[in-house]
C-alpha cells in the first residue's frame, strides 16, 4: 500500500497538510467539507504537492516534519517540486 503526503492551497492561499492512502478520494471529500475543520471553511481546496510513502508511520513523521515548516520553507518545497 502506498501513502500520501499531500499539500493543498486552500482559498484564501493558506496550506493544509495532511496524509491518506487514496489521495484523489481525500481531496474530493476536502472539497465536500468533510476533509477536516481547517479545510471545510477555506473551500475549494486545490492539490499542490504530494509525496509517496512505503508505510504510514513514514507518512505520518513527513507530515508532521512538513507541518513545522514556515511558509516559506513550504513555499521552497512546492517550488522544487512542482506538479
Amino acid at each position: 500500500m502506498v501513502f500520501f503526503v499531500y499539500l493543498l492551497e486552500c482559498r484564501d492561499y493558506t496550506y493544509y497538510c495532511g496524509y491518506t492512502n487514496d489521495l484523489e478520494k481525500r481531496i474530493i471529500t476536502h472539497n465536500k467539507g468533510i476533509g477536516s475543520k481547517y479545510t471545510k471553511r477555506r473551500r475549494p481546496v486545490k492539490l499542490i504537492y504530494f509525496e509517496e510513502y512505503e508505510t504510514r508511520s513514514l507518512a505520518m513523521k513527513r507530515e508532521y516534519a512538513i507541518k513545522q515548516f514556515s511558509r516559506r520553507e513550504k513555499e521552497e518545497l512546492i517550488k522544487n517540486k512542482a506538479l
